[in-house]
């Protein structure tokens, strides 16, 4: 299995590369992780990064297409979910042709489409507790005690970034960002859409159905 995972925020993405880790032994790769694993290995490709970020510059995309590679290659014959990359049509093709140099070119780009206002729905309903981090859900996590953390009796937050709002603006930038790409894929016929409403366990047997397996 090697594919790129498209959702929005709070579509699931998450969710859904764990289970295709776990039941089909592919690796789960964000670009974040990626990025701090080579700073803190001190690659060399690892130390270029560290140079941009120290001076709060964004890492060029052939600096990450090569981190990415690097790690990919280091995988042998296991397969990998991408998570959160290629996000522009130049990285699209850049990883592709970092791809056919090692012999691995995607199987399958998976996007997890969901209504936006359902999407709002679930993302302004998140609180969280800031001493601790752990999160909740007004529909779908309540606490015990309502606006206090069960883990360590902290009170929960709303955050701005979880306000209608935001979330609605967030939303536009992610369409805006990853419409061309997910039509970069669709014409290379490897793009599989896949309605991610409802039961967790019932989109993961979409997916698995649409990849073929």
């Amino acid at each position: 299995m090697r594919i790129v995972l498209f959702g929005p925020p709070g579509a699931g993405k998450g969710t859904q590369a764990g289970l295709l880790s776990e039941n089909f032994g592919a690796a789960h790769i964000s670009t974040g992780d990626i990025l701090r694993e080579a700073v803190a290995n001190k690659t060399q490709v690892g130390l270029l990064a560290k140079s941009y970020m120290e001076k709060g510059e964004l890492v060029p995309d052939e600096v990450v297409i090569a981190i990415a590679k690097d790690k990919l290659e280091s995988l042998g014959d296991k397969g990998f979910i991408l998570d959160g990359f290629p996000r522009t049509i130049p990285q699209a093709k850049a990883l592709d042709a970092a791809l056919k140099d090692i012999d691995k070119p995607l199987d399958a780009v998976v996007n997890l489409q969901v209504d936006d206002e359902e999407l709002v729905r679930r993302l302004s309903g998140r609180r969280v507790c800031p001493s601790c981090g752990e999160p909740y859900h007004v529909d779908s996590k309540k606490s015990e005690v309502e606006g206090k953390c069960d883990k360590c009796e902290g009170e929960l937050v709303h955050r701005a970034d979880d306000q209608p709002e935001a979330i609605r603006n967030r939303l536009k930038v992610y369409n805006d960002q990853t419409s061309p790409v997910l039509g970069y894929y669709e014409q290379a016929r490897i793009l599989r859409n896949i309605a991610a409403c409802g039961d967790i366990q019932d989109i993961f047997g979409t997916i698995t159905t649409a990849l073929g397996e």
